[in-house]
């Protein structure tokens, strides 16, 4: 052996060492923390995420705690501000985004989302109030309060607008940071009513039944639930599609559909309300 095959033979060998510890990390790469999922959630959400003696509880939470076990992960929830969700999660700040964060068609455009639950928006109103809403179209003339950056804003924004078309008046619509501070200002007379999702507004009645009423008598504008994850991360989208259909078939999660009396959704309310 030439002094120069002893010399390449050992140089070889590092740059095979060094493709091989590439491609290992290019493989976790995929999620931001090796064992982990780095999660967004906003937890001033209940009954989805909420924080209770200092530690984030709720469906949302619970979902992905046992949808990381069966990935051999554990979750890191960061707690954001539901606006700053999306962009935290394209800016790489999460693997995912897990806030019952509806699925719509802007949102598809800019991060790509799986559906794992089905929900819609109820009303609330003050109890014994004489403005009791039971549709959006009630709205008119009327101050309506929500949490900023949810779907349904712009929803109210296009009713707003054929309330003035058919010669009423606009709804004037309030927004603030977090669904409880929307609450708040309902109770503090504020606004006159407010729209939230309905499990939601079925946990405000738990906690204010006693001044709060849900004044809709049925599910408003029927919708997804969806996880986030960047585009072009179609490494850990697949994953947790994997895990997903894995945890469906397990006891827990059946007790915790049970637990919260939600329902999972059906293929054909994937196919309705899936954002083509």
């Amino acid at each position: 052996m030439t002094v120069l095959n002893k010399l390449a033979r050992p140089f070889a060998l590092s740059l095979m060492g060094v493709a091989v510890a590439m491609t290992s990390l290019a493989a976790s790469a995929d999620f931001l923390k090796d064992g982990k999922i780095v999660v967004g959630s906003d937890v001033t959400f209940f009954p989805y995420e909420y924080m209770k003696d200092n530690k984030p509880m709720g469906f949302d939470i619970e979902y992905m705690d046992g949808l990381a076990k069966i990935m051999g992960r554990t979750v890191d929830t960061q707690d954001t501000r539901f606006p700053n969700l999306i962009t935290g999660l394209t800016g790489g700040r999460f693997d995912v985004t897990n806030s019952s964060m509806y699925i719509t068609a802007e949102r598809v455009k800019v991060i790509d989302m799986i559906p794992y639950l089905k929900s819609g928006e109820s009303i609330l109103a003050l109890k014994g109030a004489p403005f009791q809403p039971k549709k959006p179209e009630d709205f008119c003339g009327h101050k309506l309060g929500s949490m900023g950056a949810t779907s349904w804003l712009a929803q109210m924004h296009k009713v707003s607008d054929e309330c003035v078309k058919n010669g009423m008046k606009p709804i004037a619509i309030s927004e603030y940071s977090t669904d409880p501070q929307t609450t708040q200002a309902l109770l503090a007379h504020a606004v006159e009513a407010q729209i939230t999702d309905a499990a939601v507004a079925n946990g405000v009645i738990e906690k204010l039944g006693d001044r709060v009423v849900i004044s809709s008598d049925t599910l408003i504008y029927p919708v997804l639930n969806g996880f986030g994850v960047k585009k072009g991360n179609d490494a850990v989208k697949t994953a947790l599609e994997d895990g997903m259909k894995k945890y469906a078939a397990t006891p827990e999660y059946a007790a915790l559909l049970k637990k919260y009396s939600f329902v999972a959704p059906t293929a054909d309310d994937i196919a309705t309300l899936m954002p083509k």
